[in-house]
């Protein structure tokens, strides 16, 4: 990849968006910000989300991870359907119901202040270390790919690279992400496509050859039934399940964009579509990761110990200048549209659940907005920076990882409060949120000592969520207990 092409082709993307930014920021308001005025189309909204979700990480990790652990990801994204189902049956219908702009003002009217604050905490927590992360991956590539030609420090490149996010979102905030990620969703889905022709005629494949070279290669395997191997399809599909409820329906950075919509019959509409689209995207970057692998093994090229750096590492420099640039767009696109729809997510949250901006004259609801979106963006970079120096797994497992201890407090708050109508003790549940992970780790850590072997995988969310249920149901009363005399 020639330097000064990367920087041309960066150059007009980000031009793209910036001009897009200028467009859908006109006559912007905080609402516009935070709501989009709730004239969102579905089918937008739709598209636009599957680049959100999958992210830098999916881009490089999905296919890289296939030499180590097969297809098994593809468990996770089968249970990911039965989670967007409940999501779009039973969560966005509360939330319109509601009419919330911060889904977790749920927890206000369920619980009670200290439960609505460790909820929305909870989400910042999450999604901060998540995104970033998310972030860290794409800038690595861009390092490889631009920076390093142009001797840019990785600590200027991040510096670079949020300071452009901030630049297309600080006015039109949702309202411009939906459509700005939608664009990114168009340069990922593209990429890997034209990817898999590209890499398949170097391999001198018809698709009937590229379809067979997947199936018969044993990388391809999806199933996994050994209870112990943390791969098992009955932990990989339930936490598949729980993953794309708490990370999709309990996150304030997807469910935005659904709050977006004009009523609830879109808003399941684009829920529908999304899941069909996000299903097959996936299997197409695991039908890439055999290829990488197949085309590295003809060629002799040695595979990078980070299985990360695989993809990468063979579209700059082994598979030809359209599939460096393919790559290059794409890696880009993943990454800004997770990370620019969790800056304003995140920006969104604090502002509502913590500066309570909707009960502020719109002049300062704007200076609080933009405050807290510059301080935002500085977090990510002290987060990137930090993440850099103590990082040493696979970077799709790290994130899995992370979300297992900050999601699983979301995921026992909001299956507790809508399987029963139990008042809680609030000002015990921030206690019981933060020894909730602390006490997962502990099972984690000995769970093979303690359980015959037995691993926990993916499932640490459910423990998780599980510690945080049983800490709630201890410290609440019956319904009755509860209710003032006479009533």
């Amino acid at each position: 990849m020639n330097t000064t092409l990367a920087l041309v082709i960066l150059v007009v993307y980000f031009g793209l968006l910036i001009a897009v930014s200028f467009y859908t920021a006109r006559g912007a308001d905080t609402t516009t910000f935070f709501t989009a005025n709730r004239q969102s189309p579905w089918w937008l909204v739709a598209f636009g989300m599957i680049g959100t979700s999958l992210s830098g990480v999916t881009f490089i990790s999905v296919p890289g991870a296939v030499g180590s652990i097969g297809f098994s990801y593809f468990q996770v994204v089968l249970g990911y359907i039965v989670g967007y189902i409940v999501i779009g049956t039973v969560l966005m219908p509360l939330y319109y119901r509601l009419n919330l702009i911060s889904i977790y003002g749920y927890l206000e009217q369920r619980f009670g202040f200290w439960s609505y604050k460790t909820g929305a905490g909870f989400f910042i927590l999450a999604r901060t270390v998540g995104s970033a992360v998310r972030l860290y991956v794409a800038v690595g590539v861009l390092q490889l790919a631009l920076f390093n030609a142009l001797g840019v420090p990785f600590e200027v490149s991040v510096l670079i690279t949020i300071a452009l996010i901030w630049v297309y979102t600080f006015k039109g905030g949702v309202k411009t992400i939906i459509v700005t990620d939608t664009l990114q969703t168009v340069f990922l889905v593209t990429a890997v496509i034209l990817t898999i022709i590209l890499i398949s005629q170097q391999l001198g494949l018809s698709f009937s050859g590229l379809v067979q070279t997947v199936k018969n290669s044993p990388m391809s395997q999806v199933f996994f039934w050994d209870a112990n191997d943390p791969k098992n399809f009955f932990k990989q599909f339930i936490a598949g399940t729980f993953i794309a409820i708490v990370m999709t329906g309990l996150d304030q950075d997807l469910m935005q964009k659904n709050l977006t919509c004009k009523n609830i019959g879109e808003a399941q509409k684009n829920m529908f579509w999304f899941t069909i689209t996000l299903v097959f995207v996936n299997f197409m970057f695991l039908s890439l990761g055999v290829l990488l692998y197949v085309f590295a093994q003809r060629e002799g090229i040695t595979i990078p110990t980070r299985t990360d750096d695989l993809y990468p590492l063979l579209a700059l420099n082994h598979l030809g200048l359209v599939v460096g640039i393919t790559f290059l767009l794409g890696i880009t696109a993943a990454t800004y549209a997770s990370s620019d729809s969790a800056l304003t997510a995140l920006t969104t949250s604090f502002c509502v659940d913590f500066m309570n901006v909707e009960k502020r004259p719109e002049a300062e609801r704007s200076r609080i907005k933009q405050i807290v979106h510059i301080g935002f963006s500085v977090l990510f970079y002290i987060v990137i920076i930090i993440f850099r120096q103590l990082n040493s797994k696979e970077v799709i497992t790290a994130v899995f990882d992370i979300a297992g201890y900050t999601y699983g407090p979301l995921l026992g708050l909001y299956a507790f409060g809508m399987s029963n109508k139990r008042p809680v003790m609030d000002w015990v549940v921030p206690f019981i949120c933060l020894a909730s992970p602390v006490l997962t780790y502990v099972v984690n850590e000995n769970s093979a000592a303690w359980f015959g072997g037995y691993k926990f995988g993916f499932e640490r969310l459910l423990l998780n969520g599980l510690f945080t249920f049983i800490g709630l149901w201890v410290v609440s009363k019956p319904v009755k207990e509860a209710e003032p005399a006479g009533v």
